[in-house]
This record gives structure tokens, C-alpha cells and sequence, in this order.
């Protein structure tokens, strides 16, 4: 019975957790500072990139990235509960960070006509909790191969 009740308030946090992640969606314009919302949603292969402040870009993209990497570390660590899957993780969302905003800036700032959807696809993986998806069923496998 305390298995189960102790159980039963990890997935009340996990489901907690994921509440916050769609919040974070629901509310992506208001509260993080990001043009490409709008020109991605619309015919955007026939436009050219909207205007936007380098700096401020980063800022929220980061911000964006930090929720959602704090909040996928704590749905891992409610789902395995081990702290070396944990720091993995938490590695793993840094390198990919610095990697894909490297990538990302590369194409904004030093390509003449970058290809918009390796733009869309590489904001896609800083603006939404992707790595979550990859991340839980990889390591409940690696757990259940083991």
C-alpha cells in the first residue's frame, strides 16, 4: 500500500509537471519574445525572415529552453528516480543547447538565404520539450534491457 501511494504522488507530480509545460505553450507569446511564432504559423517559404533582435532572441530562447529542461530533469527524476539518469540528462540538454543556438545563429545571422526548415526545425528543438519525448522511452528501455 505504501508503494502505491508513494507511486501514486509521482505521477500526481509528473502530471503537475506536464500541466506546467502546456501552460508554458499556452502562453509562448506572452511570455517569451520570439517573431518566428507568428512567421512560422503562416506560408513562410515564399517570405523572407522576419526582423528580429539577436539578443533578445537568445534571452528568450533560453529562458524557454531553461523551463523546459528544468522540468523535463524533474519528470525524469520522478519517473526513474536515479540521480545518474538525472545528470545525464541534465548534460545531455546543455550540449544540445549550446549546439543547437550555436546552429541556429549560424543560419539567422551568417547564411544569405538560410533554408527555413532547418531554421524551423532547429527552433523547434529549444522551443518545445522534445528531448522529453526522446529521452523517457530510451531510458525506460535501457531499464528494462538491464
Amino acid at each position: 500500500m505504501q508503494k502505491l501511494l508513494q507511486n501514486r504522488k509521482s505521477i500526481l507530480i509528473v502530471l503537475a509537471l506536464i500541466l506546467i509545460l502546456i501552460m508554458v505553450r499556452v502562453f509562448e507569446d506572452d511570455l517569451f519574445y520570439d517573431p518566428f511564432l507568428a512567421f512560422f504559423k503562416d506560408d513562410f517559404q515564399n517570405k523572407s525572415l522576419p526582423d528580429f533582435d539577436g539578443f533578445h532572441l537568445f534571452l528568450g530562447l533560453l529562458m524557454r529552453y531553461f523551463i523546459n529542461s528544468v522540468v523535463t530533469v524533474l519528470i525524469i527524476y520522478f519517473l526513474f528516480k536515479e540521480n545518474s539518469i538525472v545528470k545525464l540528462t541534465s548534460i545531455l540538454l546543455i550540449v544540445f543547447f549550446i549546439v543547437l543556438i550555436g546552429l541556429l545563429f549560424l543560419l539567422l545571422n551568417y547564411s544569405t538565404h538560410p533554408d527555413y526548415l532547418y531554421v524551423f526545425y532547429i527552433r523547434r528543438f529549444l522551443i518545445q520539450p522534445l528531448f522529453l519525448i526522446l529521452f523517457v522511452p530510451a531510458f525506460y528501455y535501457q531499464r528494462k534491457v538491464q
